[in-house]
């Protein structure tokens, strides 16, 4: 692919973040952007995605490159296209040109990285070439989703201390990207009437970020079966009477992800049992948001989450109890396993290949307790951080045919109550929230949620 001219202020962006990076650590760092991975022959790959710590630095999605970083100087590493590449792949920029492009200080042929490697720290690419490549060359073992330790743990640790809040050429681009899932969803909702697949509703809502030049930021979910929390099947039938879930999120070209979800009714009409319990998800929703501002505790922000779940189903006479006992027996949990969001920038869960690193404050574990184990942040919050928020509630069979689950809850939950709400498979409402010196902004907020504008916006 051809890489397109970078602005002046993006190059200033780059090297301000690699100066931040300078002040924090004092050896040099390398960072691998990748290779494409093929499909099932050499040449017939899946699409590339260049490592989001690469590109934090190095500003482009190439393949096949490597940057080191040095006091705040960036050598790029990586061969200039082959001759013959021209005849598949069109023209290509050379190595200094990209080098020109993103700020480096000096180019180099990928042959040269290894004498460059002395003392220098590394994070794990995701592809298994690439992760091979780097153990090799540093003599040691760097593996994706195992705890970096040594000087890489120094690295991650500053890492996430810059990627954790958004400067504004990330906002600008997380801004773009958020912009797009709206109106994907919007589409969403206008091609569900018309629709008998969910397949088709996917079609129309990645059409939408596919003609602004932009990619998924995760596999699409767009559902009938809302309470399979990853679906990644579309041949259901769409059937009167069905709720739609879809989680869909833009990724613009440098990499910045949005993350949305909407459930509404295929008919364009919510039956009173899944308005009711939508309102439930929203209020919850809409409760959560308020509470985020600087200094406010993640875990605390779930947790008020699950109680308004709690006292909505007790109101609607699913659950029995004070709500804040329910929730501490975590019997909110039975309908809303998961947490109340995650980080969110490069990675749709952003700087989860270092597990709980970026989620959770320093000297902070994951909790075995059912209600809080799925937690993916844990942190207070800071001006810049970008989070989601997505309560839900779900009835997902293996957790409510359990034995016993049903022995645990059964002075709890009204099961003959629950039985009534059986055109309820899931319901999920998430949006986008900055955290702002004084509060907090939606970037998502031109989507709307009530259940009245969903109705509007799937009848029209």
């Amino acid at each position: 692919m051809l890489i397109q001219q970078t602005s002046t202020s993006l190059i200033e962006t780059l090297r301000l973040r690699r100066q931040k990076l300078a002040n924090l650590i004092n050896f040099p760092a390398i960072l691998w952007s990748g290779s494409n991975s093929p499909r099932n022959f050499l040449a017939n790959t899946f699409p590339f995605r260049a490592s989001s710590h690469f590109l934090y630095f190095a500003g482009l999605p190439l393949s096949k490159a490597a940057i080191r970083l040095e006091a705040g100087k960036l050598e790029l590493f990586m061969d200039d296209p082959s001759p013959s590449s021209a005849l598949w792949h069109g023209e290509m920029p050379t190595r200094e040109e990209i080098a020109q492009n993103i700020g480096a200080d000096v180019a180099r042929p990928m042959a040269e990285l290894e004498s460059w490697l002395e003392d220098a720290a590394t994070l794990a690419v995701q592809d298994a070439a690439t992760w091979t490549q780097q153990s090799q060359l540093l003599n040691r073992w760097v593996l994706p989703q195992s705890p970096p330790q040594g000087i890489d743990l120094e690295l991650a640790k500053a890492i996430v201390s810059l990627r954790l809040t958004h400067d504004e050429a990330a906002l600008t681009q997380l801004r773009k990207a958020a912009a797009v899932t709206v109106e994907a969803h919007k589409a969403g909702m206008a091609a569900t009437p018309k629709a008998k697949l969910e397949a088709e509703v996917r079609a129309a809502m990645e059409g939408v970020i596919i003609a602004h030049n932009m990619t998924t930021s995760y596999t699409s979910i767009v559902t009938v079966h809302g309470e399979v929390l990853h679906n990644e099947q579309y041949h259901h039938p769409l059937q009167p009477g069905d709720l739609l879930l879809a989680d869909v999120g833009a990724e613009t070209e440098m990499g910045w992800a949005a993350d949305v979800t909407r459930t509404w009714p295929v008919s364009g009409k919510f039956s009173s049992t899944q308005r009711d319990i939508y309102n439930v998800v929203l209020a919850a929703h809409d409760t959560c948001i308020a509470k985020i501002h600087p200094g406010a505790e993640y875990g605390d922000i779930h947790l008020l989450a699950a109680t308004v779940i709690a006292e909505g189903l007790v109101e609607l006479g699913i659950l029995q109890g004070n709500p804040q006992d329910l929730v501490e027996m975590d019997a909110h949990a039975l309908f809303f396993p998961h947490g109340i969001g995650h980080l969110l920038g490069l990675d749709v869960h952003d700087m989860e290949d270092l597990g709980d690193l970026a989620g959770y404050e320093e000297g902070r574990e994951r909790s075995d307790r059912f209600g809080l184990g799925y937690l993916r942040l844990n942190r207070p919050l800071r001006p810049g951080m970008l989070v989601t928020i997505e309560p839900g509630f779900y009835q997902v069979p293996a957790i409510l045919n359990d034995a016993n689950v049903r022995s645990t809850y059964q002075n709890v939950v009204n099961w003959q109550r629950l039985s009534e709400f059986a055109d309820v498979r899931g319901i999920r409402i998430e949006d986008d929230v900055l955290v702002t010196a004084k509060g907090s902004e939606v970037l998502t907020a031109a989507l709307p949620n009530d259940a009245d504008t969903i109705e509007n916006l799937v009848s029209c």
